[in-house]
C-alpha cells in the first residue's frame, strides 16, 4: 500500500493548509528576533536558517560556557483560551502567553549565570483548526518577539505539532496549546558561572518580587475557580478578573541577574522561584534550615485564594507567594547586592538566613509553618 493521500491525512488530524498560516507568523518574528544576541557577543547565523534549526557561535574573546534548559508553562495557556472564548471584550489574553513559555526556561537558565542567546519553541495542540485563528496566531507571536527583544536572545526554530490522539483539553475548553522551550545561555566570562556550591550557614537570602502567581500552582487556581459561579470571570478587588489576575505576566530576572554579575557581587545561589512554592528555598540537599523571618506584601490573586478557603500552609506549599527571585549572599555583600538591584529596576528584600539544621524551611511570618523540600 502506498502512503495515504494528503486528504487522508488532513481528516486524520493533521491538515498542514491549517498549520502552515501560524508557522509563517512564528517564522517572520523569530527573523526579527536574529540580532538580538548580538549585544552578548553571540551571531545566528542567517545562511542557515530553516526549518530544521538555527546555527549561532560566538564572536568574543571572552572564555565562556554553554547552558541548555528545557521547560514547559504548565496550565497557563489554557486559561487564555477560558478567557477569550468568555470575555468577550475584543482579546484573545494570549499577548503574554509567549512571553511566560519562555521565561519558565529563561529565568532557570540564568540561575546558573548565564545569559539567554537563543531560543526554540514548541507549540503543540490536539486539533489543529487551533492554528486558524490569525488574531490569536499574531498575538502569541508578538509575545515571543517580546521577550526575546527584552531579554536579548534569538528564536531561529521552533514546533507546531497537531497530536490529536496525545492532547485533549479538560473542559468547558475545546482546545489549549501545550507551550514548552529550550533557552541557551552564555556564561561569559565562564568565572560568572554559579553552581550553588558556595550556600553555607549565614547567608542572607534576598528576594525579588513576582508580579503574582507567574506560571506555577495554576492547577489549583483552576480548580478553584470551576467552583465560582462566574468562573474566571469573577471580579476582584483590584477591578480585574480572576482570569486577568492569573494571566498577569511573569516578571523576568534576567536584567536582574546580569546587574549582580556585572556589579561582582559574590552571589552564593540563585534560584527561581517555580514549584514546591516557598518549599523550594531548601532545593539543595545538604542539612540546611531555611529561616524566613520577614515577608513582602501578597498579591492580590493570593489574598483571594486565601478567601476562597484554602489555607496558609497550602498556599505557601503551591505558590510564590509574591516572590519570584531568590538570591542568597554572605551578609557583607547584601547592601551591595541591594543598590545594584535597585539601578536595575528589581529591587531586593532582605528575607531570611541560612543555619545549621535539619533541611526545611521555617516561616516564621505565618506562625513558624514548616515547609518541607522538594518532593518531600
Amino acid at each position: 500500500m502506498g502512503s495515504p493521500s494528503a486528504n487522508e491525512y488532513a481528516k486524520s488530524g493533521v491538515d498542514y493548509r491549517k498549520i502552515e498560516p501560524f508557522k509563517q507568523a512564528m517564522i517572520e518574528v523569530g527573523t526579527r528576533t536574529l540580532d538580538f544576541p548580538k549585544k552578548r557577543d553571540v551571531e545566528v547565523l542567517r545562511g542557515a536558517i530553516h526549518s530544521h534549526g538555527g546555527l549561532y557561535r560566538y564572536f568574543g574573546y571572552r572564555p565562556h560556557i554553554w547552558c541548555v534548559t528545557q521547560e514547559g508553562l504548565g496550565n497557563k495557556s489554557w486559561i487564555a483560551e477560558y478567557m477569550y472564548k468568555n470575555a468577550e471584550d475584543g482579546r484573545t489574553y494570549y499577548e503574554w502567553i509567549g512571553w511566560d513559555a519562555a521565561l519558565m526556561a529563561v529565568n532557570d537558565v540564568i540561575a546558573q549565570g548565564a545569559m539567554p542567546v537563543v531560543y526554540t519553541d514548541e507549540v503543540a495542540v490536539g486539533d489543529d483548526d487551533w492554528f486558524k485563528d490569525e488574531k490569536r496566531a499574531r498575538d502569541l507571536a508578538n509575545s515571543y518577539y517580546e521577550i526575546s527583544r527584552t531579554v536579548g536572545m534569538a528564536l531561529p526554530a521552533g514546533e507546531s505539532p497537531a497530536l490529536r490522539y496525545l492532547l485533549k483539553s479538560a473542559r468547558p475548553v475545546k482546545s489549549a496549546p501545550s507551550l514548552s522551550g529550550s533557552v541557551v545561555g552564555i556564561i561569559a566570562p565562564s568565572s560568572r558561572f554559579i553552581s550553588g556550591a558556595k550556600l553555607s550557614v549565614g547567608d542572607i537570602i534576598l528576594g525579588a518580587l513576582s508580579s503574582g502567581v507567574h506560571c506555577n500552582g495554576l492547577s489549583l487556581v483552576i480548580k478553584r475557580a470551576k467552583e465560582l459561579h462566574e468562573n474566571f470571570l469573577t471580579k476582584l478587588p483590584t477591578g480585574r478578573t480572576l482570569g486577568e489576575e492569573s494571566l498577569l505576566p511573569t516578571v523576568s530576572y534576567v536584567g536582574l541577574v546580569e546587574a549582580l554579575l556585572e556589579a561582582k557581587i559574590d552571589i552564593h545561589a540563585l534560584l527561581p522561584a517555580t514549584g514546591s512554592g516557598l518549599g523550594k528555598i531548601a532545593y539543595d540537599k545538604r542539612p540546611f534550615t531555611y529561616r524566613v523571618h520577614s515577608w513582602v506584601d501578597v498579591p492580590p490573586i493570593f489574598r483571594f485564594m486565601r478567601e476562597l478557603g484554602v489555607s496558609l500552609s497550602d498556599c505557601l506549599a503551591t505558590f510564590n507567594w509574591g516572590i519570584g527571585y531568590y538570591v542568597f549572599v554572605p551578609r557583607e555583600e547584601v547592601n551591595h547586592a541591594k543598590s545594584a538591584a535597585f539601578a536595575a529596576g528589581c529591587p531586593l528584600f532582605e528575607l531570611g538566613i541560612v543555619e545549621k539544621g535539619e533541611r526545611k524551611v521555617i516561616f516564621e511570618p505565618g506562625g513558624g509553618i514548616i515547609l518541607n523540600p522538594p518532593g518531600e
